[in-house]
This record gives structure tokens, sequence and C-alpha cells, in this order.
């Protein structure tokens, strides 16, 4: 034994002294390489020195790129040749992990992505036939989901056999009041007097007129009303069926976008197919849209949804010039349109900020790309606000502050991405608080010399939702007694999980999560300039997945504290869950982890397995949506309909209506009469008119006291003097009571004195 070891020491000991040796010859030999190969060699050389054009992934200062394949490996020129034309036809990638840093294998999330087709710039014919077929699928399953809400939507209310004022009265609450002037434009005599009557409107709110266009997202009404007035289909299709068909089709949209992103992420569109599989099936919490048609939400989601999937393709390796230019303008024109959809859009925009945010400050995304998409919200915020007739609500958004703040004190800060950890850590800190603390500046001084009220209410509902303050002010109770604004409950995630929704979500969330950190801290471990190793280490993680993770995370924590946000997080799930399923990344970790990695067994089970989870969801749902789409139903809602009959009819059209918000937005739509108040709620002094009675001597006083006088809506139905003296009955049925308000006589100075005079 002892004879055995010392032999091998020699022997390693001879090795070791012949190493120089053995190198000096291999470097001799690279030199004595066939002129072909040195030609080729500084070909490929000066390809890989030029700057790459995949993003996030710029080599950085002090990178030391190894061209010379003698140099590395100890096999024949031929070889090496193979591997380096292998390496050259897929231009722009990095190179092989093998090559660069070998611990890169257990990085669930590099670059290293190949996704099908003619995405990755592959035109041949089989990868052209392949992306067709996926783009078909994609265009079934949007048509797919169409269809079966406006099924259910008609199958629900009869929709095509009831009559006009019943067809009305089903676009509850404050879908009545937007539909009311899609119809209002229908009935002008031209589009210009009806654009003059959107913008000097007296019937909204009474004694006021106000400019609807600048209070309001109504522009996607005034669209459709011009559009139907200009397209030869009105003696084909009725204005209500326009309506709501080009709002089915939206879902149609929604469905496409998502398929895409899915499709983006992991490279195949069998991972699209699963996500508006999913999409479909989760109806309940992934949309609403079959019963509240003309809701903002349903109107800007769609285009939310396009913009993700262009963000993940911005953030894609490999594009060029040309193509990063399209992607801008896609991302620009998709945030333009939701921001001009929804009046809660700089909420929305603010969360997809502060994911920027956070993906720069751990070096995961370029300046360019940063300043870009920081650019992009700004631009169609501003967009929609000169559309909007200069709305000081969007000037004086937290999300145009923070941005305005962040990008300032990141051009103070320049040394912000210099240092070791700890030093990157404080620098991160010091940076937040001073971007945070400037936000909230120039959002308080904006707000001051705007005189910007009109979004305070939001802020309440945050406040008291968080139990920042009490929960006595009147717009917050407002909110908070709706169970829509309550949190999440927990039969959102059984139905989630009963579709299989679930179970692939929260591993993948929980893997790329921990991906993501181990990323980031060696990204912020790396000082700058640093070692090779570092540097490959730094490019591990893809910004889209970093993006769609985070999109995901943030969006899901929203959803939790508002059950009404909850569609914004649902539909994303989907795209993220079916990324895990068919993620090349995700599988080659867990198969290297059971010892059983192979190509051919990563594609068998990346393909079999989303087929596998289709089929047994097509075999477990598609009977209970056949017997879902069998049910049919009739709208039924005799008092209303009597309401708005004999309001159509018995009262005069300058008669002015007072009542539940809910109430009032119906009596718009289907009489035309003034109201006093309506569900669109983002206007102060709208809210000071709803709010007619404090409850108490404080605003937020604790001490509450029983009222000295019962509920007005009660015992005006007793008929007392006190209130048959002010209020006459006019209208009565088992649901609605409607009153007059007595006109004051003005006295005479002779019935003075004989009221003087009486006993």
């Amino acid at each position: 034994m002892n004879l055995g070891s010392s032999i091998f020491i020699d022997i390693s000991r001879i090795q070791q002294q012949r190493e120089p040796e053995v190198l000096g010859e291999r470097a001799r030999a690279s030199q004595r390489v066939h002129p072909c190969y040195q030609r080729r060699r500084q070909r490929l050389q000066t390809q890989e020195n030029k700057p790459r054009r995949s993003l996030g992934l710029q080599p950085r200062a002090g990178r030391r790129v190894r061209t010379d394949p003698c140099q590395t490996d100890s096999r024949p020129p031929p070889n090496n040749m193979t591997t380096l034309r292998h390496r050259r036809a897929s231009r722009g990638k990095e190179p092989a992990a093998a090559e660069v840093q070998p611990q890169q294998h257990s990085n669930c999330c590099t670059h290293h992505h190949h996704p099908d087709g003619s995405l990755q710039g592959d035109w041949s014919w089989g990868s052209i036939i392949w992306t067709s077929v996926g783009l078909s699928v994609s265009v079934g399953l949007g048509l797919l989901c169409c269809i079966y809400v406006a099924t259910l939507h008609e199958n629900d209310l009869w929709f095509s056999n009831i009559k006009e004022v019943e067809r009305e009265i089903s676009f509850r609450t404050e879908c009545g009041l937007y539909y009311s002037y899609y119809k209002q434009m229908l009935q002008a005599p031209s589009v210009q007097e009806g654009l003059l009557e959107l913008i000097h409107d007296n019937l909204t709110e009474s004694r006021r007129t106000i400019n609807l266009l600048q209070r309001m997202n109504i522009y996607q009404e005034v669209f459709l009303s011009v559009l139907y007035r200009s397209l030869p289909i009105k003696t084909y299709l009725e204005p209500v069926y326009f309506y709501i068909y080009t709002v089915f089709s939206l879902q149609a949209v929604y469905v496409i976008a998502l398929y895409l992103t899915a499709w983006l992420l992991s490279g195949s569109w069998l991972a699209g197919a699963l996500a508006g599989v999913w999409y479909i099936l989760n109806r309940v919490d992934t949309t609403r849209v079959e019963f509240t048609i003309s809701l903002r939400e349903n109107w800007s989601l769609p285009f939310l949804a396009l913009q993700v999937a262009a963000i993940t393709c911005y953030l894609r390796p490999q594009l060029t010039s040309l193509q990063q230019k399209v992607m801008v303008w896609l991302m620009f024109v998709t945030t333009f349109c939701f921001c001009l959809t929804w009046q809660f859009n700089q909420f929305i925009l603010l969360v997809q900020a502060l994911i920027i945010y956070s993906l720069d400050c751990v070096d995961l995304l370029t300046t360019s790309q940063v300043t870009t998409l920081y650019l992009v919200q700004v631009s169609g915020l501003l967009s929609v606000w000169l559309l909007q007739f200069c709305n000081s609500m969007i000037l004086g958004s937290l999300v145009l502050s923070f941005i305005v703040a962040a990008l300032f004190v990141r051009h103070c800060q320049a040394d912000l991405k210099v240092g070791g950890l700890l030093v990157r850590l404080s620098k991160i800190l010091l940076h937040s608080v001073l971007v945070f603390l400037l936000t909230f500046i120039i959002n308080y001084l904006t707000k001051k010399a705007l005189q910007v009220r009109s979004d305070e209410h939001i802020f309440k509902f945050i406040k008291s939702k968080f139990a920042f303050r009490p929960t006595r002010d009147f717009d917050a109770s407002l909110y908070l007694c709706e169970e829509a604004f309550g949190l999440l409950p927990l039969d959102t995630l059984e139905r989630l999980a009963d579709t299989l929704l679930l179970y692939p979500y929260i591993p993948t969330l929980l893997l790329l999560s921990g991906t993501l950190a181990i990323a980031a801290l060696k990204n912020l471990s790396r000082s700058e300039g640093g070692s090779e190793e570092k540097d490959g280490a730094a490019e591990a993680f893809r910004p889209d997945v970093a993006y769609n993770l985070l999109h995901t995370l943030l969006y899901g924590l929203v959803a939790f504290s508002t059950m009404r946000m909850k569609y914004i997080w649902t539909g994303h799930m989907c795209a993220v869950a079916a990324h895990g399923v068919c993620s090349a990344e995700l599988w080659t970790l867990l198969l290297r982890a059971l010892r059983c990695n192979s190509r051919i067994l990563l594609r068998i089970v990346r393909y079999a397995v989303p087929l596998l989870v289709i089929g047994f969801l097509y075999f477990k749902f598609w009977p209970k949506l056949m017997n879902e789409l069998s049910e049919l139903r009739e709208f039924y809602d005799p008092d209303t309909v009597e309401l708005m009959t004999w309001i159509s009819t018995k009262t005069p059209k300058q008669a002015v209506f007072a009542g539940s918000m809910q109430l009032l937005a119906g009596i718009k739509l289907c009489t035309g009469r003034v109201l006093t108040n309506h569900p669109h709620y983002e206007d102060k002094d709208l809210r000071d008119r709803t709010r007619q009675i404090m409850d108490g001597p404080g605003e937020n006083d604790p001490d509450l006291a029983p009222a000295q006088h019962p509920r007005f809506c009660e015992a005006v139905q007793t008929d007392g003097a006190a209130y048959a003296a002010l209020f006459t009955r006019t209208f009565q049925n088992k649901t609605f009571h409607v009153y007059r308000l007595k006109k004051k006589r003005r006295k005479t100075p002779r019935s003075l004195s004989e009221s003087a005079a009486a006993p």
C-alpha cells in the first residue's frame, strides 16, 4: 500500500512538472493551425467582441471573452471548429454554459433559451409551419373564449328576446352609466353635436355643467359610436349588440396576449395553449365580463395583458434594433389604450414602476431598458392627460411623481452600482429612501399647486383598510362595506386548485423566487470590473422571466388584499403556471436532480406533461361546460321595468332624480333624466353631495351616539306629518317608492297678515 501510494505521488509530481511543457506544446500547436482556421477564428473573434444585442446580457467592463478553442479544449481542430460554427449560427447568444461558467447549470432561468421556430429567427419551412400552427391555436382559443362568454350572457338573460328597456336595465350600476353615453352619442344628430353634448353635459349632475370626456374614461364609447355610424351594419346589427360583441371580442385579445406571454417565456406554444385553457376554465375568477359588460376593467385589462406580452418580448435577448423599436411602439400603444380606458390606471402602473425599479436595483435590467420602460409609462399617461382635457388627476398621480424621483435620484447617484455586497445594500437602502421621500414631496407639491382632490378617497380607503386610521370616514366606509373590496376569499384558491392551476403555479413561484434571490445577491456581490466568474453569474437570470415573476408576486399581493383586483392577477397567473409546466430550464433542473437528464427525455417530458394536463382538463371539465351552456334563464325584473316605464311616460324630461347611486345610473340610461349623483366617484364635489348627513360631531370621533331621528328612507314611508308636508308619494310598487319634493309657496303680504291673525 505504501509503495502504491509513493508511485501515485511520484507520477502526480511528474505530471505537475510536465504540465507547463504540455501547455507550451498546445500553445505552439495552436499557432500552427491551418490558415483557413485562423481566418475563421479571427472572424468569430471579431463577432464575439462586438456589442451584443442580447438585452440585459451586455458584456461588462473587464470581461475576457475567450475565442480560441485550442486554449480551452484538447480535441482535434475539426471538432473545435464544429463547435465554433454552431455558435456562429446562433449569433447573439452567449457561449455555452459549460465553457464560460460551469456552475450556471444549477440555475433554472439562464438565458440559454430555445423558443419555437420563427420566434427565434429560424425561417425554415418546419419552423414556419410549427409557428403558424401555434398562432392558429392562439386565435382559436381566443375565439372560443369570446363565443363562450357571449353564449353565457345570452343564456343567462335571453338577451335576444327581451325588450329594449330590459336590455338596458341589465347594465347594472355604473355599467348603465357608461353605456348611456354610447346611446347618447348614437341619438345625437351628428358626431360633432354628440361630442359637444359630452363636453358640456348638464344631465349627469344637476345644476352643474361638466366635461364628461375630462371626468370619465368614456373614449371607448365615443369611438364605438363613431365606428357604428360609419360602418354599413345598421341593418344587420343592433347598436347594443355591436357594443357587447366588441367587449366580448376583447376577451379573445386577452387570451391571445396571455398565450403569447406564456409562449415567449417557455419557448413552446403548448404553454400558451395551456394558459388559454386555464383562463377559460377559471372564468369565475379570471373575468366577470358576461354580467358586467361595460366595466372599465373589461376594456382595459386586455390591453394590460398585451402590454405585458410586449414587455416580455422587449426584454428577451437577440432582438435587432428594428425589433426593439417595434416593441417600444407596441408598449406605448398598449399602455396608452390601457390608461385611456380605466380611471385606476395610475395605481396599476405604480406597481409596474416598482417592479422596474426593483429589477434595476439588482442589475437585471440595463440603464437603457429602465429608462425606456419609464418613458413609455410617462408618454402613455401624458397622452391620456391631453385627451382628457388636461385632467389634473393624472398629473397628481403617484406613478408620475415616482418616475420623476427615480430618474432624478438615479442620475445624481452615479456610483450606485459600485462596491461589495454590504456597500451595495446600504446604497440601495439610501437610494430607496431618497426616491420615496422625493416622490411624496413631488406628489404633495403637485396636488397643492393643482388643487387635486379627485383621488383622495382611494388613499382614505387604503389607510382604513390597513388600519392606518379609523374607519369612520364616509368615503372609505362606502368601499369597505362592499364585499368586492374585502380580502380574497379562500374558496378562490380551492377553485384554482380544482383546475390544477395552483399546483404548478406555487412550485414555479417558489423556485423562480429562490433563483432570483440568488442571482440578485450574486449581482450585488459583484463589484464593477469584477472577475469573469462573477460576470457570468450576473447574466444567469433572464430579465423577461424576472419581470413576469415580480409582476405575478406584487399583483398577487394586491389581489389578496382586495378581491376586486384579483382579475389583474389570475389571468397572468395562468401564463406563469403554464411557463412552469413547459419550461425547458425548470425541467432540466428537475431531471438533473433525479439524475436522469438527457435531451431526449427532456423533450418527451416537456411536451408530454402539458398534453396530459390538457387531456385531463378536457375529460374533467368538458361535460361541466356543456351542462353550463345548456342552462337557459331569462331576465325578470318587473318592478324595475315598471319604474323605468313610469318615469319615461309620466315625468317631464327636466325632472331631477335623487336616490341610490346604483339605481340612478339605470335611470340615466333608460329615461335620460337628470341625476343628482352617480356611481363614478372620482370627484370631490360629487362625494360631498353624496354624503348628506354626518354621523357624529367629528369625522373620526370614536364615540358614536344613536341618531335623534329615524332613517329617512324608512320614516318617509310612514307618511308622518313632518314628511307629508315636504314630500308627496307619486309612484309605488313592491320594490320602489317615488316621492316628489313639494315646492315652497311664496307668502304674499296678505297671506302673512292672515297667518299672523290666525289663532
